[in-house]
C-alpha cells in the first residue's frame, strides 16, 4: 500500500490544455473518487496516475516515489476499466493468473493468489467457465480478480460499473466497498455517478472543466459545498437555487426576483440589496400551513418518499417528503425553509457566503 500525491499536475494535446495545475494528496489506504461530468478530466488523470498518459507539467508520486518517467509496469498499480477486456479463450483462473504468468511467478504461487483472490470474490465455483459463461456482475469481479492477485500498491477504478444495470450497480459497489475494507489498499476510483461517489468513497475530489472545484468527504461536501456547482452536483435530487437578493430593509431575508420571501442562515454574512443565489435542498423543504405560496407541477412517488416539483419565487423547486399527501398538478400550498440549512452563493461567482 501507499499514498499518492499530484502536484500542480498539467495534461495538454497540443495547445489544448487539458488539465490545468491539479493537486490531490491521497493517504495510504484512502479510498478516494474522482467525480465531475462527462470531459472534466477525471479518467485523463486517472490514466496519468497508471502512467498510461504522458504528464506534461507537474509531479506524480506513489509511494513517495516520482513516477513521471516510470513505466507503467513497474508503478506497482493495478488498474479495472469500464470495459472487462477478459480474454475469452481463457478461463476465469486463467484469465486471473494471467499477469502473474507473464511476470514469470511460480506456478504454486499464481495457483494460490488466484485462489485466495477467487474466495474474496466469491468465484471458487467459476474458475473453469469462460467469460461467455459469465454474467456481467461476474465478469467484473473477475477484471477486479485478476488486479488483486497482482497485490499492488494502488488500485485504479475507471467507471468499472458503467455497464452494468441499475440494481447489479448497487450491488457491486457496495462488495467494491467492502473488497477495500477487507484488503485496505489505497484506491483511486473514477466515476461520473455522484451516487456511488457518496456511497463508497473516503475522499470525494469534484471536478469541473480539468480543475478541482473541492475535495472533502461526502458529507462534508454535500453540507458545506464550496460552490454553486459543487451544490448542485453532488446529492439526489439536487440543491434547489433560487436568484434574488438579500433585502433591502425590514428583516435581513432573501427575497426572489419572483418575490417569494425566504430566511436566511445567521452565520452567513450577506451585505442587503446583494445579488445572490439561494440554494436549499429538497429535504429540507417543509409543506404545512404557513409559509411561501407555491404551485404544484409534477408529483413523483418513489416508495419511501414522494418527490414533488412545484414553482417558488418564479424558480422551479424540489421538495422530498416522507408523507403521503394527495396532491395534483395545479394545487397551491405553503412551503417552508429550514433556514439553518440553507445556503447563499455570490451571484456572480458563484462561491459560498459561508465562512
Amino acid at each position: 500500500m501507499a499514498s499518492v500525491s499530484v502536484a500542480n499536475a498539467r495534461k495538454n494535446y497540443g495547445h489544448l490544455e487539458i488539465l490545468h495545475g491539479v493537486d490531490i494528496d491521497i493517504q495510504d489506504g484512502e479510498f478516494v473518487i474522482l467525480v465531475g461530468p462527462s470531459g472534466c478530466g477525471k479518467s485523463t488523470l486517472l490514466r496519468m496516475i497508471a502512467g498510461l498518459e504522458e504528464i506534461s507539467g507537474g509531479r506524480i508520486s506513489i509511494g513517495g516515489r516520482v513516477v513521471n518517467d516510470v513505466a507503467p509496469k513497474e508503478r506497482d498499480i493495478a488498474m479495472v476499466f469500464q470495459s472487462y477486456a477478459l480474454y475469452p479463450h481463457m478461463t476465469v483462473e486463467a484469465n486471473m493468473g494471467f499477469s502473474l504468468r507473464l511476470a514469470k511467478a511460480p506456478k504454486e504461487e499464481i495457483k494460490t493468489r488466484v485462489r485466495e483472490a477467487a474466495q474474496v470474490l466469491g468465484l471458487e465455483k467459476l474458475l473453469d467457465r469462460h467469460p461467455r459463461n459469465l454474467s456481467g456482475g461476474q465478469r467484473q469481479r473477475v477484471a477486479m480478480g485478476r488486479a488483486i492477485v497482482r497485490q499492488p500498491q494502488v488500485f485504479l477504478f475507471d467507471e468499472p460499473l458503467s455497464n452494468l444495470d441499475a440494481k447489479l450497480r448497487v450491488q457491486m459497489r457496495s462488495e467494491i466497498k467492502q473488497l477495500h475494507q477487507r484488503l485496505k489498499t489505497t484506491t483511486i476510483y473514477v466515476t461520473h455517478d455522484q451516487i456511488e461517489a457518496m456511497t463508497m468513497a473516503d475522499k470525494i475530489v469534484v471536478m469541473r472543466d480539468g480543475h478541482v472545484e473541492q475535495i472533502g468527504s461526502p458529507l462534508d461536501l454535500y453540507d458545506r459545498p464550496a460552490n454553486r456547482f459543487v451544490a448542485g452536483f453532488i446529492g439526489s435530487p439536487g440543491m434547489n437555487f433560487v436568484e434574488g437578493k438579500i433585502s433591502a430593509d425590514g428583516p435581513l431575508d432573501f427575497i426572489a426576483h419572483g418575490g417569494a420571501r425566504l430566511p436566511i442562515p445567521a452565520d452567513v454574512p450577506a451585505a442587503r440589496g446583494q445579488d445572490v443565489v439561494y440554494g436549499i435542498r429538497p429535504e429540507h423543504l417543509t409543506i404545512g400551513p404557513t409559509g411561501t405560496h407555491a404551485d404544484v407541477i409534477l408529483i413523483e412517488p418513489t416508495g419511501a418518499e414522494t418527490q414533488i416539483s412545484l414553482v417558488m419565487g418564479g424558480a422551479t423547486v424540489v421538495a422530498t417528503v416522507r408523507d403521503r399527501l394527495s396532491l395534483r398538478a395545479g394545487d397551491t400550498l405553503s412551503i417552508s425553509a429550514d433556514p439553518a440549512k440553507a445556503h447563499l452563493f455570490d451571484a456572480v461567482s458563484g462561491k459560498t457566503l459561508r465562512l
